[in-house]
């Protein structure tokens, strides 16, 4: 322990002062959205094994450990802590910068936050990497490192419920200092699930379906603490008196532990009151940096709140510097969705199903928490290293990742038909469903890059639901919100590809199309995103997985003789009705559309493929060769009437028949995705270039003078057709990454990063980090927050490094 490794601190972090507070930060634009401010840093935890998270302030204030539920305040008990002394005088501080606004713990002293022109320290975030370096308060150099053992392509210990907070601590004065470093935390078992097991679904003012949720926060009747410990490792265990062995959701145990050692002496206490003063664990740590050593294993009484407390205290000398880990460990190994239906989560295919288990997952930690930083090390570190990338986008890659961790995250445990579970990350907090299929058609290269089976995981359930139908007949939101007479439609017609899959009041993965804003039967591009992602993921993960493409074939050929159906004129292109029939539901596209039809050619491109493979493989059913020749007929005209119809001279219409002359800033997604699978063109080269230098320059260039992204939708000059449009003058996130992927394929990298470095520095010089958006607007407000979407950074990336792959290939073979 006293040859800790090197602390170096990557220079691509996302850093902010300890405590420095926002000027203006976004704020929400719908008040009925959620917007819990700009106080968010990296989340900790496992792939769907519930996360926390802890913001530059220091207090832990993110709770989603109910799947699917988001809980975000401040829970003060939950805490590091700082003594040191110097043999003349002494200091302690909590290690956050503002005091609970409730009253409690109004004996602690906390730490003092940075100010504009003194800094207290510095916060750095490189998911899953975090770091705290303390400076300018105390005599010795302090830094926290955190992580949860996520690298690419494991399967195992990403779905951990656990976090490492690694101390390292370095005495450069000339004479001793003794320090103890104190973790508190509050028994909260039984306090994350919803108290309302059959909660109203209402149409919220957006016209989004939304239900009740009431964590159980408080509710800590027969809590208790006690020591667990071994000859290697000291914990804190937190659990609660139950009637019998079965485990519901809320149920199960938290953990902090830490190491012994001969340096270090341990001092704890099993039950203090976090609702109090928090003097009886502040007075004796303030004076010299120990605890009472007191244990109570009593369980709680009603309205009575326990925490336990380990504080480490060591000596350093002149010049010595110590390691000292902490572990945070917690065990709920069951989300329930609607009552009754219940899920145990990954993790407990490792450690097992009883709820017990938060001590061996910590123990766990302690072993191996330095095997796990090097394995996240040698991932990060050739991106990290590459020139060609500037820091900001290697900074934005990484913490874009945040959402796998904090985005609802549903990771279940194995069975027979998924070998490693279920996978499934919300829309957004705001929309709660899961693997909105248009969004993740974006949102989804973070996830095929870094854990193909999780991706293939997720196309397979949509590849299950496509033949079911559900005729339940719901309640369309859209036309609420403008003032319409009450529309309703069936849930699922049978063919169609669902647009999620479900929420977590229902049934996830079983019972899909949750959302009701749009009749989503009627959308034009899921049937074609479904076929795009399956040949993509194939392709882009060894094209050697056959079976893949025959689990999905026949949800392919269900899924396009479905969308051609709206090919009501019989040219070929099924055609948007008027309604917003497509992932920009708030837009109406009529005819035969820029962004449908073409991601509608590039789907018949991939099918064709797809066919081609699985008779070459001879896994196709009798008619897969005929089917890809109808896929063939088809391509053939619709190919010539994309053209005829849309093709402007400049760039391609919004659509056939609505007259409008606005620049679509995604008008050729189909084009991309074409290209990035290495299907024919769906246009020719020049007038997919020309069409996209116009978007450039209207959309982004134009539109506010570059300052905020490409606007969805404006015209030539960057002016907006209507100036009370919702979708068009929004600045997506994940569009604008998906945009920049297109550019860099199409030989205009510069372009390319300088609008991705416009989206990024609206996100996290704004308040926006760990919270990214959907939208964004020029006034400064956002839609939408934690959204999927955005990880479509992942696709510049993946583009980035094809072209640099090919030009290296390409400088050998010369």
């Amino acid at each position: 322990m006293t040859k800790p490794h090197s602390t170096v601190i990557p220079s691509c972090t996302w850093s902010r002062p300890i405590g420095l507070g926002w000027d203006k930060p976004y704020t929400v634009r719908y008040a009925s959205n959620i917007d819990d401010g700009p106080w968010h840093g990296m989340p900790l935890g496992g792939f769907g094994a519930g996360c926390i998270g802890r913001s530059s302030r220091g207090d832990f204030n993110l709770w989603h450990i109910d799947g699917g539920e988001h809980t975000f305040q401040n829970i003060p008990a939950c805490q590091f802590s700082v003594f040191e002394s110097d043999g003349t005088s002494a200091q302690a501080y909590a290690l956050a910068t503002e005091a609970p606004e409730n009253g409690s713990l109004s004996a602690w002293k906390w730490y003092p936050a940075s100010t504009a022109t003194q800094s207290t320290g510095t916060y750095h975030a490189l998911y899953p990497r975090s770091w705290f370096v303390y400076e300018n308060v105390l005599q010795a150099q302090l830094t926290c490192e955190q992580f949860s053992p996520i690298w690419a392509e494991n399967y195992q210990e990403s779905s951990y419920p656990v976090a490492v907070f690694n101390w390292k601590a370095h005495n450069p004065t000339n004479a001793p200092i003794t320090l103890s470093i104190m973790l508190t935390w509050q028994n909260m078992v039984g306090w994350f699930t919803n108290a309302l097991k059959s909660p109203e679904v209402r149409i919220r003012d957006d016209g989004s379906p939304v239900y009740e949720y009431q964590p159980r926060l408080g509710d800590s009747q027969d809590n208790y603490n006690c020591i667990t410990e071994n000859t290697e490792n000291f914990s804190c265990f937190c659990s609660r008196v139950v009637d019998d062995d079965s485990v519901a959701e809320g149920d199960g145990s938290w953990c902090i532990a830490t190491i012994k050692h001969p340096q270090f002496k341990v001092f704890y206490n099993t039950c203090w009151n976090p609702a109090g003063t928090g003097a009886d664990v502040w007075e004796t740590f303030a004076a010299d940096g120990s605890l009472t050593n007191y244990q109570d294993a009593t369980p709680a009484l009603e309205n009575t709140q326990i925490g336990v407390a380990i504080a480490l205290r060591f000596t350093l000398q002149p010049g010595e510097t110590l390691a000292i880990p902490f572990v945070l460990s917690w065990d709920f190994p069951v989300t329930e969705f609607a009552a009754g239906i219940n899920y145990c989560r990954r993790y407990t295919d490792f450690f097992g199903r009883g709820g017990d288990h938060a001590w061996a997952i910590a123990s766990t930690a302690l072993t191996q928490y330095q095997t796990w930083y090097k394995n996240i090390e040698n991932w990060q570190q050739p991106i990290i290293d590459r020139e060609d990338l500037p820091d900001w986008f290697k900074m934005a890659l990484f913490n874009e990742l945040y959402d796998l961790t904090s985005g609802g995250t549903l990771w279940s445990a194995a069975s027979e038909l998924d070998p490693i579970g279920q996978f499934a990350v919300l829309e957004c907090l705001d929309y709660r469903w899961y693997e909105s299929l248009d969004v993740r058609l974006y949102g989804s290269f973070g996830l095929l890059h870094l854990f193909p089976e999780l991706e293939k995981s997720v196309i397979r359930a949509f590849a299950r639901a496509i033949p079911h139908s559900d005729n339940h007949q719901r309640v369309i939101g859209y036309y609420y919100t403008i003032g319409a007479d009450t529309t309703t439609a069936v849930r699922k017609v049978a063919g169609a590809t669902p647009h999620d899959l479900g929420a977590p009041n229902e049934h996830v993965w079983e019972k899909t199309n949750y959302t009701c804003y749009q009749d989503c039967n009627l959308w034009k591009d899921l049937g074609s995103d479904f076929v795009l992602q399956v040949y993509r993921d194939f392709l882009l993960t060894g094209a050697d997985d056959v079976q893949f493409l025959a689990d999905c074939w026949a949800g392919i050929v269900q899924t396009l003789d479905y969308l051609k159906s709206f090919d009501l004129d019989g040219d070929g292109i099924p055609e948007n009705s008027g309604a917003p029939d497509q992932t920009f539901d708030d837009w109406r596209l009529q005819g035969v559309s820029a962004y449908c039809g073409g991601l509608w050619l590039a789907a018949l491109e991939a099918a064709i493929a797809i066919s081609d493979i699985l008779l070459t493989n001879h896994r196709g059913a009798e008619d897969t060769e005929e089917l890809g020749q109808r896929y063939r007929v088809w391509l053939a005209q619709s190919r010539t009437i994309y053209q005829e119809k849309l093709w402007n001279g400049q760039y391609f219409r919004l659509d056939s028949e609505s007259g409008s002359d606005v620049v679509m800033a995604d008008q050729l997604c189909g084009q991309f995705y074409a290209r990035l699978l290495g299907l024919p063109d769906i246009v020719p080269s020049d007038r997919a270039l020309s069409a996209l230098q116009t978007v450039y320059h209207a959309c982004f260039v134009k539109f506010c003078n570059g300052e905020f992204g490409a606007a969805n939708g404006v015209r030539p000059d960057g002016s907006a057709e209507n100036p009370n449009a919702t979708h068009p003058l929004e600045v997506w996130t994940g569009i604008n990454f998906g945009l920049a992927a297109f550019l860099v394929q199409m030989g205009m990298q510069d372009e390319a990063l300088k609008l991705t470095g416009a989206v990024v520095q609206q996100i996290y010089h704004n308040g926006l980090q760990f919270r990214t958006p959907e939208a964004i607007t020029a006034s400064g407000t956002f839609r939408a927050s934690t959204y999927l979407r955005a990880m479509a950074i992942w696709a510049i990336y993946l583009v980035i490094d094809a072209k640099k792959h090919i030009l290296h290939s390409d400088t050998n073979t010369v």
